[in-house]
């Protein structure tokens, strides 16, 4: 869709809304957006309405924390099929915090061709040496399709209750459990409830400098 006339706050929002969902998997609250850009939650309502009229935004109005940008939106800084959003590091060792970036990675002859659009991925750069025997190293970018669902044997970019990020095999387990499964002996696979995990993509790629 062609840029709409968005104000500076709008723009703003509209940044905030697609970091977090990259590094975080969910949109921030009114509370977080108005103190980013110093106005009230009220005034924070306003610019959302707005930018849901102005097709910038949707949102599902039975879930908390669904806000998410138009998939047709491209923002300023998207405006190269060649810049994914770099948003942080991921654990292939212990799962770690995930610390979101503003970087970027230019990767338009590989993973963006001309003609296709990269709003639904991003890189993550590899901590550990967990996932070594499948090629993963330490140091690597790992480029990953935003998902929130993936096949068994899938590596997957996995929240781990709400506040850790770590790279693994996807291995759901009949028991209701899922092996958040490693390529490296010398590490066990974690095992957690699905109901403490959220898939935030899938592995598509690495690119590794030497």
């Amino acid at each position: 869709m062609s840029q709409p006339n968005l104000t500076p706050k709008q723009m703003k929002i509209l940044t905030m809304i697609r970091d977090s969902r990259l590094s975080r998997g969910y949109s921030p609250t009114m509370q977080e957006l108005g103190d980013a850009i110093g106005v009230s939650k009220v005034t924070v309502f306003e610019h959302v309405e707005a930018l849901i009229k102005k097709g910038c935004l949707v949102r599902d109005k039975n879930k908390a924390r669904s806000l998410e940008l138009s998939p047709d939106l491209e923002l300023p800084d998207e405006q190269r099929n060649s810049r994914i959003p770099l948003v942080g590091s991921i654990a292939a060792g212990s799962p770690i915090e995930a610390v979101e970036t503003r970087e970027h990675l230019d990767l338009e002859a590989i993973f963006a061709p001309p003609g296709s659009r990269n709003t639904s991925k991003f890189v993550l750069k590899v901590r550990g040496d967990s996932m070594i025997d499948c090629h993963i190293a330490d140091g690597d970018y790992v480029i990953c399709e935003q998902r929130n669902a993936a096949r068994a044997g899938e590596i997957v970019v996995a929240l781990v209750d709400n506040d850790e990020a770590t790279l693994k095999y996807y291995r759901p387990q009949r028991d209701g459990t899922v092996h958040l499964e490693p390529a490296n002996d010398n590490y066990e696979p974690i095992v957690v409830r699905k109901d403490q995990l959220q898939i935030q993509g899938v592995c598509i790629g690495v690119v590794r400098a030497y």
